[in-house]
């Protein structure tokens, strides 16, 4: 399992996707709500990020977060591993402490591979947009 808000899917998203798959037989996503993401990073709204994460060949399901608990979702589908992209702002102790106290037994992994290029992250694409406007 990843998640995370993918308004503007780039190629380190893909890469980012590839590498966590390589961890468990599925790869399921789940996409931030608009309600848990900051106004001004709120470009592409839920239901249009959630379509296009779904159809993605190395996705095999995608599904929105819940508004209020990000673990409500983690504990219904009961993941064996949660993957962490290099740049997601998790601590990853707390995030275990909090699996173990809901009773799931799930590890969590950080990919810390950057993967390098210009277009392989969400903020240096905007940059370049609002210098191209």
């Amino acid at each position: 399992m990843v998640g995370g808000v993918f308004n503007i899917l780039h190629p380190g998203h893909i890469k980012f996707l590839e590498e966590a798959k390589k961890f468990g037989d599925k790869l399921i996503v789940i996409v931030a709500r608009d309600t848990n993401i900051e106004p001004r990073r709120r470009i592409i709204p839920e239901d249009q990020r959630l379509a296009v994460i779904s159809a993605l060949k190395v996705v095999d399901k995608a599904v929105l977060g819940d508004e209020k608990d990000m673990f409500k979702i983690v504990e219904k589908i009961k993941p064996n591993v949660i993957v962490l992209g290099y740049d997601q702002k998790f601590d990853v102790k707390e995030l275990k402490k909090e699996l173990k106290r809901r009773c799931l037994q799930t590890e969590v992994i950080r990919i810390e591979k950057k993967f390098e290029g210009e277009l392989y992250d969400t903020s240096k694409i905007l940059e370049r947009i609002k210098k191209q406007l």
